[in-house]
């Protein structure tokens, strides 16, 4: 099951309160100001930032 489009507009980057939006392979969300992508797992977005990865890591 897919996060629903209600959810992902009512969710906020946790750092920075900006907009985040789902990667191309929809197990992350993004947030382009921070550089951070926040997992989902088992259909639940992961908001936290210690657990957030750098997007500049994983390229």
């Amino acid at each position: 099951m897919a996060l629903s489009k209600e959810l992902l507009d009512i969710l906020a980057c946790p750092k920075c309160k900006g907009d985040i939006y789902i990667n191309d392979t929809n197990d992350g969300l993004i947030c382009d100001n921070c550089k951070l992508l926040y997992e989902i797992r088992d259909d639940i977005p992961i908001m936290l930032i210690d657990e957030a990865k750098s997007i500049d890591s994983l390229k």
